[in-house]
């Protein structure tokens, strides 16, 4: 595989990455190991207020969320295929699935590279719910992101690089750089630490959600202790398990 990006800064297109993630899974960790490259933008969840605006869900900071970005899932996507920011030669975008409404189009997709970011569903469940009791299988974004994973499988003819969250947390420097080779593009030794506080590029609903990662500096090293589930948070990994479990399957490793 070729050693750094091959069409970064050519012909004044990026090299567009797409990391479809779910909730509660070290993504905005990811957006700041990204982010500390000195030739790589980051956007934050674009789709976030097209998605309130049209499914009418009540999150947290609904109503800030929607005043700061387009809600026309056509302007986004306009927005995420036109120039990078500061003619960045990689653009890094943090996607949710759950947040692409059926109606949204995604030819666009096929026109990134995709990655695709994981965490067992038991994990993910216990730090959802304990910010909101009221939580979906919907809501954990496993099927809209295997939906995905499975359209950029079929147009590759082979899986896209997934990385297990525990993995990264494990072996940060191993994993991105696998991570970084399969995306074409050669690892930065800055990816691996940041500066703790706030982003410019954060999404507004950072003061509700990224207070663990605003004191971070990097990637923390992985829980051992299985996470302590009720009842309704073990159905709801045990609702997500399967579609999680294909994906993970396919997770590339350090070698």
């Amino acid at each position: 595989m070729p050693d750094r990006a091959p069409d970064a800064g050519r012909g004044g297109e990026p090299v567009r990455i797409a990391m479809w993630s779910g909730p509660r899974n070290i993504s905005t960790a990811m957006m700041r190991s990204f982010g500390a490259r000195s030739d790589c933008a980051v956007y934050d969840e674009p789709f976030y207020a097209a998605f309130l605006y049209d499914s009418g869900q009540d999150h947290p900071m609904r109503g800030r969320v929607i005043a700061s970005q387009p809600t026309d899932w056509r302007a986004v996507v306009r927005r995420i295929t036109g120039p990078a920011p500061e003619g960045r030669p990689i653009w890094y975008q943090k996607h949710m699935g759950h947040h692409m409404m059926p109606h949204y189009g995604l030819n666009w997709v096929d026109g990134f590279a995709n990655a695709f970011l994981v965490r067992d569903p038991a994990r993910v469940a216990a730090s959802y719910t304990a910010k909101w009791a009221e939580t979906t299988p919907a809501m954990l974004g496993y099927a809209a992101q295997r939906a995905i994973f499975d359209r950029a499988a079929d147009r590759l003819g082979h899986a896209p690089p997934v990385v297990d969250a525990e993995d990264i947390l494990a072996d940060p420097r191993g994993v991105l750089t696998v991570l970084c080779r399969a995306l074409g593009l050669a690892f930065d030794e800055s990816m691996l630490s940041w500066t703790p506080g706030r982003r410019d590029t954060d999404g507004v609903w950072a003061e509700h959600w990224y207070g663990a990662v605003e004191r971070s500096t990097g990637f923390h090293a992985p829980q051992n202790d299985p996470p302590d589930l009720n009842d309704a948070s073990r159905a709801l990994a045990d609702a997500c398990r399967d579609d999680y479990q294909a994906m993970s399957r396919h997770r590339i490793t350090p070698t």
